[in-house]
């Protein structure tokens, strides 16, 4: 039984997919995390997978992990980084999740022999999945994944429209996320695309109490009137989710607008006034940095698809705006650096990061990467299959180990150094059964790791099955290898760098997932901050520019 009497906002999309729900989700929990009110956040998926560890980035973008392990949605990361919300697995579930959990139950006879239906038992299952989540919270924030229209969508629109009679219509209100295209033929915004996204939303039973329209541009009162007398909603009550230069601007936009005052006289919450100063502060370093630019390399494989690095890319602005710089991403494909070579891919770099990632396709382009940095003492942060790239390089340049690589990759090199964990060698299921969540991790001191971190343990995230090869640790760390992280109870390596180097650095578990704008991670802000002493010394070096007479 909660020990609050919790708030429910629900937050649909209609029109076309992407519009931003997650991102309106995250700005309305910080705004009313930052009115004083104790918030979490769901995520509805509807697809069926279980989760989305088996999906490729390209089907579905970055996968986030929460600390207890779970393989989730990448909008939570948009919800830890913009709150403090703390989420697990129990903050996003899938319909094939929800499918799993009525099945079992059904095969063990927990329903008496009754006839298993969607309506009562998945909207049930959905319910209570949500409740659960919404332990001890003020206000809970319920986005559901996709359109409104889909039919996977349907069994989570039905719980929700539920849920209003179960908690009360004060206790409930219904958010929906809609596009105002701007036709340029014609030279007008157009209303008529979210005026049949909500006559479907209210086909389904659900009258949403507000309307948050994307736009490309201003809207004026007497557009908003119009959507709100022909959509059947209070004419306070509709809002704009402007396109920001900084998705950091937007709970500052939403602000300006009044959205989270009118949720609070709405929803009946007393809650304090905004203090929106360090979002304020953060925009600013974004938007007017005082130190200029920098540019970072991202070598990888999915590049193409910048969603699927969501957190790379914003820990990486974060260590910018630790450093009060502007940080450029440069995303490399691995195979052009395997095919070009990395003295053309990756000139006039600052700094290069080679990202985790799984198969074989341009590894080699990474390892080339690696060397390319560390002899030319450029700054490199290796993340996962990063470090074990490092691995290989360094047993095979320095170590002269020929032939050296991961068993994921070769299966009969002749120098595994990086080797899969004997816990995984029977696995057969690919989804959840990876080394995921939170992890110990010693530093040693006097490292560059111990000095960023300031503290002798750590807990960070893992998604990955291989490791460093433990027969290997001895040599690689006598050739000059420093084995600067390691997780005591199970005796891994979790952290390299190199002594000799300006910033080299590599770490088995993802940093990116722990980072938050007004919280950067260190080992981003420490690579960013290498990064700008490379660039300094650069200029310095730099010849000067004949003067003509």
């Amino acid at each position: 039984m909660r020990s609050k009497k919790t708030k429910f906002i629900f937050v649909t999309g209609g029109v076309v997919s992407s519009l931003g729900k997650g991102l309106a989700s995250a700005s309305i929990g910080a705004l009313l995390e930052n009115r004083g009110l104790d918030i979490t956040l769901i995520k509805l998926d509807p697809y069926i997978n279980v989760d989305p560890g088996t999906m490729s980035p390209f089907q579905h973008g970055e996968v986030f992990v929460t600390e207890d392990g779970g393989e989730t949605d990448m909008d939570l990361g948009h919800y830890e980084r913009f709150t403090h919300a703390r989420m697990s697995r129990l903050n996003n579930f899938t319909s094939g999740r929800i499918y799993n959990a009525v099945i079992t139950k059904e095969r063990r006879g927990e329903y008496l022999g009754k006839t298993v239906q969607v309506i009562p038992h998945i909207t049930d299952e959905i319910k209570a999945s949500i409740r659960q989540a919404a332990q001890d919270v003020d206000v809970v924030i319920v986005e559901v994944g996709g359109t409104v229209g889909d039919i996977e969508s349907l069994p989570f629109l039905e719980a929700i429209r539920q849920m209003r009679y179960d908690v009360g219509s004060q206790n409930a209100v219904y958010i929906h996320l809609t596009l105002l295209p701007y036709i340029g033929a014609a030279g007008e915004v157009k209303t008529k695309p979210t005026q049949h996204s909500v006559m479907k939303l209210r086909e389904i039973g659900i009258q949403p109490d507000f309307l948050l329209c994307r736009t490309d541009r201003e809207i004026s009162r007497e557009l908003k009137d119009k959507i709100a007398m022909f959509c059947n909603v209070d004419n306070g009550n509709v809002f704009t989710s402007p396109d920001v230069r900084s998705i950091y601007e937007l709970p500052l936009e939403l602000h300006r607008q009044g959205l989270d005052e009118r949720l609070a006289e709405v929803l009946n919450i007393w809650s304090r006034a905004p203090h929106l100063e360090k979002w304020e502060t953060i925009v600013r370093k974004i938007y007017e940095p005082a130190r200029g630019e920098v540019t970072v390399a991202i070598v990888g494989k999915y590049v193409n698809l910048t969603e699927s690095y969501k957190s790379l890319n914003e820990s990486l602005l974060h260590g910018g705006i630790a450093n009060d710089v502007r940080v450029k991403l440069r995303f490399v494909d691995s195979q052009d650096v395997e095919a070009q070579g990395p003295e053309k891919t990756l000139a006039g770099v600052d700094a290069v990061l080679v990202p985790g990632g799984f198969g074989v396709r341009g590894t080699e382009g990474k390892i080339a990467a690696v060397r390319y940095a560390r002899e030319n003492k450029i700054p490199f942060f290796g993340i996962c299959l990063g470090l074990q790239m490092a691995v290989v390089e360094f047993s095979r340049t320095v170590l002269g180990l020929k032939g050296a690589n991961s068993l994921e990759f070769d299966e009969h090199t002749p120098h595994p150094v990086v080797t899969l964990m004997e816990s995984q060698v029977k696995v057969q299921d690919k989804g959840g059964t990876m080394r995921l969540g939170s992890y110990a991790c010693a530093l040693k001191a006097g490292t560059v790791a111990h000095k960023l971190y300031a503290q002798e343990s750590i807990q960070e995230r893992h998604r990955h099955r291989y490791e460093v090869n433990n027969a290997y640790r001895g040599r690689l760390q006598e050739a000059g290898l420093v084995i600067s992280g390691h997780n005591p109870e199970l005796n891994l390596v979790e952290m390299i760098e190199l002594a000799d180097h300006p910033y080299f650095v590599g770490c088995q578990f993802h940093p990116e997932f722990k980072s938050k704008p007004f919280a950067p991670h260190p080992l981003f802000s420490g690579f960013i901050g290498a990064a700008l002493a490379q660039r300094d010394a650069h200029r310095t070096q730099a010849p000067a520019t004949p003067v003509r007479a």
